[in-house]
């Protein structure tokens, strides 16, 4: 059985924020090869209202026992979804999804 892997969502105050996050929702992640101050960047969508933070990728952002950016990267393709399991105030703590997905309006598999 594969282990599972948790990740926080952070930054959202620069987005949208996160009023509007609940348990349950799909995220989807994806690799921001050319962002000038992280090359490990992975920013988060919520698909059909855009982006809403990104990956934590230092030990003051990171929540618990998540992964950091950089210890997933690697490990997922240009894109990958995950769940949101908690809000807190610090950040989302989702769980990444080790499938596929497709959404409709991306009209492509990711």
């Amino acid at each position: 059985m594969m282990k599972k892997i948790y990740f926080t969502i952070t930054g959202m105050h620069f987005f949208e924020g996160d009023e509007f996050i609940e348990p349950g929702m799909e995220v989807m992640l994806e690799k921001e090869p050319d962002n000038k101050y992280d090359n490990e960047a992975i920013l988060v969508k919520l698909p059909g209202v855009a982006a809403i933070g990104h990956v934590a990728n230092s030990c003051n952002t990171v929540i618990g026992e998540c992964y950091s950016a950089g210890r997933i990267y690697d490990k997922i393709g240009d894109n990958a979804y995950g769940k949101v399991l908690y809000k807190m105030g610090r950040g989302v703590v989702c769980e990444l999804i080790m499938e596929e997905r497709v959404y409709a309006i991306d009209n492509k598999k990711k």
